[in-house]
């Protein structure tokens, strides 16, 4: 892992911010020294892709909302993250548009009633594709982790589905889990 690594932990991710707080990425980056910024390249419907439609319970092509984003470490690629709603949570809400929401989506989906209280995250290596390599600026052989995320509701119900891809040369996930 080269010496530009950067650790991650998802919890902050996953918690409603309070009132004046800025969004997550941008403070862990801070407390580092770095600067965390992010790019919305998108947001709106789109069909559901078929490996996000099962996660969300709905039928491959069924309308979803998601926000596309090029998160930024002292302004070069770090990750490419997709973030799929269903549309009767976010619909006509700042999730289907690009302005910045103020302490992050997750506390605009608190604000709407939708809280997480239950996270599934699978994590893949593998080889970039074009697309992905130009825009993370990897080298031609370098791998990508991948990590979904699914977030469930009190009631099981899919609240949302993040999708990232980051240069797993520049990355190392930790999870800490206490028990009892």
């Amino acid at each position: 892992m080269s010496t530009s690594s950067w650790v991650s932990t998802s919890l902050p991710y996953l918690t409603p911010r309070e009132h004046g707080q800025g969004d997550v990425w941008a403070s862990e980056a801070a407390a580092q020294g770095r600067r965390g910024t992010q790019r919305i390249v998108h947001a709106g419907e789109v069909p559901a892709p078929i490996d996000v439609a099962p996660l969300l319970g709905i039928s491959e092509g069924e309308s979803v909302v998601v926000r596309r984003r090029l998160i930024l470490l002292d302004d070069q690629p770090h990750e490419l993250t997709d973030t799929y709603y269903p549309t009767s949570i976010a619909r006509g809400t700042g999730l289907a548009e690009t302005a910045k929401i103020p302490g992050g989506a997750v506390t605009l989906l608190a604000r709407l009633g939708h809280v997480g209280v239950l996270v599934r995250e699978d994590v893949t290596a593998g080889m970039p594709d074009m697309e992905e390599q130009k825009t993370l600026r990897t080298a031609p052989e370098e791998p990508v982790l991948r990590l979904t995320r699914l977030t469930l509701d009190r009631d099981d119900r899919p609240i949302q589905v993040d999708r990232m891809v980051m240069p797993a040369l520049r990355q190392r996930l930790r999870y800490q889990i206490r028990i009892g």
